[in-house]
């Protein structure tokens, strides 16, 4: 298939820059093949899931993976941007960076305070190691461990998507926004954002109705950002994403599909990660490792029957795989009825209920 299968004309004006208040508010496009789409709200899951549907959640909490600094070299500094992607080890990370190009091995990059008297804590320091493929570089910071931890926390800055970055700054209300209630696994540089509009309270009432709930976990990278740069779609390359699917969650899931219950992914992260763990029959295994599972229009899932997620990026690879789950044509049609009707689009924005084809 080629990319220009997978693009739409999207109005800027649609992409939302905050969420709806309450959460729980946003709208819900149903989309089930055969049927007239329908407007509902996410408050209406409890209506739309029955008792023994199996709703699966990503626990990722989102880090403040953005840090402004300073590149050194010689007597040379020069403004930089880091966006951390992937912990290596205690010390160590790869990130993106802005200017890329202008860094080279061995560059000190400085994103704590500056000053030679600054107190350790204070201070968030780090060296280039090497520009790897894929636009990343790897840096070993000073640091190391929940040393390093609390610095990041105390420097760094949540790390928006650049469709609401590039429209205005992040601001204390997005270290709330830009969090699941339920988030409680550091590790993400990308919130989960189906889960978003999810409350205590919702959660709750759904388990009341009968819905069981669980939890995984899959830290998303930045690479999530990253456009698909290949007209033939086949030729991206995704990247590795480290996830967990604990033994008892694996053991959960297989029962309530065994009892006849639907396993709800709430976004694509929670569907990408049950997908790596499942086999050809479906059967969920425990599953503790990176996943670059790349999911387009032809892939044939093994255990996920509902996909709630957000409204996608033309051309990107999160809008392919909710084309393979409900089909292309349906989804051009759902995306172009949901464009009409004024819903609200990207991280901050409303949410399909999505059911598989068949």
């Amino acid at each position: 298939m080629h990319l220009s299968d997978f693009d739409f004309d999207l109005p800027e004006e649609l992409i939302a820059l905050r969420p709806t208040e309450p959460r729980d508010a946003a709208r819900l496009l149903i989309v089930r093949p055969g049927a007239p789409f329908a407007d509902q709200s996410v408050r209406d899951l409890i209506d739309l899931l029955r008792p023994g549907d199996a709703l699966v959640f990503n626990d990722t909490r989102v880090i403040p993976a953005r840090l402004a600094g300073v590149r050194v070299r010689d007597s040379s500094r020069i403004p930089v941007e880091a966006t951390l992607h992937k912990r290596l080890s205690p010390s160590c990370w790869t990130a993106f960076m802005k200017p890329g190009k202008r860094l080279k091995p061995g560059d000190r990059l400085l994103f704590g305070a500056a000053s030679d008297t600054a107190c350790e804590l204070d201070r968030l320091d780090a060296t280039l190691v090497d520009k790897l493929e894929g636009g990343e570089v790897e840096l070993a910071f000073d640091l190391s461990g929940p040393d390093l931890d609390r610095a990041i926390a105390a420097h760094g800055r949540m790390p928006l998507p650049p469709y609401i970055a590039g429209r205005r700054r992040e601001d204390e209300r997005d270290f709330r926004d830009y969090q699941t209630v339920f988030a409680r696994t550091e590790g993400s540089v990308a919130a989960p954002t189906a889960g978003l509009h999810f409350t205590s309270d919702l959660i709750e009432r759904l388990k009341g109705r009968g819905v069981s709930v669980h939890f995984v976990t899959l830290h998303v990278g930045a690479g999530t950002f990253l456009p698909v740069k290949t007209e033939e779609v086949s030729e991206h390359r995704m990247h590795a994403e480290w996830g967990e699917v604990p033994l008892a969650t694996a053991q959960a899931l297989n029962a309530a599909r065994a009892a006849g219950g639907r396993l709800v992914c709430v976004g694509t992260t929670a569907l990408r990660l049950i997908e790596s763990a499942a086999d050809e029959d479906g059967t969920i295994r425990p599953f503790s490792a990176e996943t670059s599972i790349f999911i387009t229009p032809g892939y044939r899932f093994r255990a996920v029957d509902v996909l709630m997620t957000n409204f996608h990026l033309p051309c990107s690879t999160l809008f392919m795989l909710v084309s393979a789950f409900t089909g292309l044509e349906l989804m051009r049609a759902a995306y172009a009825h949901a464009i009409a009707c004024g819903y609200r689009f990207y991280s901050y924005g409303d949410a399909g209920l999505l059911f598989r084809a068949a």
